[in-house]
């Protein structure tokens, strides 16, 4: 008796984590394709094959959802960017190929939550904006091990390199699948794979 209750007890569990993971899963999607104010309850309850009812089961708040949800966006980045490095004979060029190419502009649900977020996050709570500031932190951490080759700026070309394709990848939202979005994109790559971006100081 009491087996099956301790077996009822961890497979309920399990059933509120999961539908806990596809809802804040959800709600990342959403966020990135339509910014943090376009997040309604009912809307990414629905999306994740849930009842409107059952929120307040998972989060306190809408808030709690949305610092979930970020953060959910950025780990998601991360495990992108080390999937897309992993083996790469040039992984800088590998990285801003992932990142300044014209599938990723136009898939933002599943795109990088630095750029899609940008605008939103001065404007959420702390644990948003740490989640924020890490995957950034993160990035230019990974720049920085893929740019140095004894070079004694590579901090400095690391934050330009970010920069740029983060930039680069807005304006080309901005500018939807065009002529000249394709171009930006096209141009800012190739200045991070030939390590153009920054010259020397003089």
């Amino acid at each position: 008796m009491m087996g099956n209750l301790l077996s009822k007890v961890g497979h309920s569990k399990a059933e509120k984590a999961d539908s806990h993971g596809r809802i804040v899963r959800a709600a990342a999607k959403r966020i990135r394709e339509s910014g943090i104010d376009s997040l309604g309850v009912a809307e990414i309850m629905r999306a994740a094959g849930l009842t409107h009812g059952g929120f307040y089961k998972h989060f306190a708040d809408r808030d709690q959802l949305i610092d979930e949800a970020v953060e959910q966006a950025m780990l998601e980045n991360e495990v992108e960017a080390t999937e897309v490095v992993s083996g790469a004979e040039d992984p800088l060029a590998a990285f801003a190929r992932w990142y300044v190419s014209t599938a990723h502009r136009d898939d933002p649900a599943n795109g990088c939550g630095v750029a899609a977020l940008s605008a939103d996050i001065p404007h959420a709570t702390g644990p948003a904006q740490e989640s924020y500031r890490a995957q950034v932190e993160r990035y230019l951490s990974r720049l920085h091990e893929l740019l140095a080759d004894d070079d004694p700026e590579v901090s400095r070309r690391a934050n330009v390199t970010l920069s740029a394709m983060v930039g680069a990848l807005m304006i080309a939202r901005a500018l939807g699948p065009t002529d000249r979005s394709d171009e930006l994109l096209r141009d800012v790559f190739e200045a991070v794979e030939s390590r153009r971006l920054l010259p020397p100081r003089s």
